[in-house]
């Protein structure tokens, strides 16, 4: 059950779409002066360092954030734009990394930290044993034990007596390793439920797109579950396709191939009303960056108004 670490997938193309989609979230959210509640299901270890250890020896972020960061600078050197959400989210990995080498990634709960105003509460779950103590020894060194708690229970039950919050406003990091094919019916679960406590909260969750029934089949059900409730939502995927010898274009499509997970994608519910244009304008030119030669594709799509 333990043995998902996700400091071997650190910074990789999965995480580049998944926080900067999140980041984009949090920024519209807290627009608003009102206390926001922020919860992360999945926490992970907090941050990763990516010269050494376990994210040294998958190197996926080699092919990730180095691959987009190297990019916006070429961009910067040629004086042209970058999106709005992109430069913001590299700016964001920057802060951890104060000599200009990203050595350092920040996981989820540490992008979501950057942006606690004094008014707002972070709650981070995590179970797995040698994460959560990483995570509770980082959270203390940062001092803010009044805004953030680390629980140490599964995210998929503790969310339940969170919600609804104080406040009225929340958002919520549906983020499962999706290691037991069990995650992904308790997904739909947890978030069907989440929904019955507080419809209005808007809630992300990061799905793999991969060789797995449960895979190809969660996309399709999330979109159900959103429509049924009643609720908008918007769906966002990034495929970053194969190298020649790893396959076709319809392997990758179908995640049929075997050189590892290569799409992934975000299912927003509630969404900003800005999301999808950040998205429209971003996932373009993170893809021109991350592609590798056969099947590489993106795409946004919105819930029917």
């Amino acid at each position: 059950m333990f043995s998902y670490r996700h400091a071997f997938h650190a910074g990789n193309h999965a995480d580049v779409l998944k926080h900067l989609t999140w980041l984009a979230i949090l920024r519209y959210l807290g627009q608003k002066d009102t206390a926001l509640q922020i919860v992360d299901t999945h926490a992970g270890a907090g941050q990763y360092r990516l010269d050494q250890g376990h994210a040294r020896t998958s190197a996926e972020s080699d092919a990730g954030i180095l691959r987009l960061m190297t990019a916006a600078e070429t961009a910067a050197a040629r004086a042209q734009a970058i999106p709005h959400a992109v430069a913001d989210y590299l700016n964001t990995v920057k802060q951890f990394n104060a000599d200009g080498r990203v050595r350092v990634y920040p996981g989820s709960p540490w992008i979501s930290q950057t942006l606690l105003r004094p008014q707002d509460k972070l709650k981070l779950f995590e179970v797995h044993p040698t994460d959560a103590k990483l995570l509770s020894k980082q959270v203390e060194e940062l001092g803010k034990g009044k805004q953030i708690e680390v629980l140490r229970r599964s995210g998929f039950d503790g969310l339940k007596a969170l919600l609804p919050p104080p406040s009225r406003r929340g958002a919520v990091l549906i983020d499962p390793s999706y290691e037991l094919k069990t995650d992904y019916p308790a997904v739909l679960d947890c978030l069907e439920d989440a929904l019955k406590r507080f419809p209005t909260g808007t809630y992300a969750v990061w799905y793999p797109i991969i060789a797995r029934p449960e895979a190809h089949a969660l996309a399709r059900k999330l979109k159900a579950l959103g429509t049924r409730l009643q609720r908008p939502w918007l769906q966002a995927e990034l495929n970053v396709g194969l190298l020649p010898e790893e396959g076709t274009a319809a392997k990758v499509a179908q995640g049929q191939h075997h050189g590892g997970m290569r799409a992934s994608g975000m299912h927003v519910i509630n969404p900003p009303f800005t999301l999808a244009a950040q998205l429209r304008e971003s996932l373009p030119w993170a893809l021109a960056a991350l592609r590798e030669p056969v099947g590489a594709s993106w795409s946004v799509t919105p819930s029917s108004p």
